[in-house]
């Protein structure tokens, strides 16, 4: 069932979700203090492909580090994001057909606002 929802998100939204992530990326990338918030950008968009079948997992090793980037992430881009995808998941809801896809972007919303040790993990 994951796989066909993964198929499904990608048609409706999901590939131009991911897309836009990677493409933000690797913008912010071009600046040498923007590379680890590309890099996070990056990730988070390869995880936005295939969302379903996967859970969020929070690393156990928050160090200072992680907390100043996650402050940073959430002032600058965090926030926005995360909006996004709060707008998303209220436009698919209305439907019963977009209801597991809007569970999807609101899966989302923990890691596109501190996405420092946070991750989309498959489901055991």
């Amino acid at each position: 069932m994951s796989f066909l929802g993964n198929i499904v998100w990608l048609i409706f939204g999901g590939l131009f979700t991911g897309l836009s992530y990677i493409i933000s990326g690797l913008l912010i990338c071009i600046t040498i203090i923007g590379i680890p918030f590309g890099m996070q950008a990056i990730r988070v968009g390869m995880a936005t492909f295939a969302p379903f079948g996967k859970s969020y997992k929070s690393s156990d090793d928050n160090g200072i580090l992680k907390t100043v980037f996650n402050i940073i992430w959430l002032i600058f881009f965090g926030w926005e994001i995360a909006l996004m995808h709060i707008t998303s998941a209220g436009i698919l809801a209305v439907t019963i057909i977009g209801l597991p896809f809007a569970y999807q972007h609101l899966k989302l919303i923990p890691i596109s606002l501190l996405p420092f040790g946070r991750d989309l993990v498959k489901e055991s």
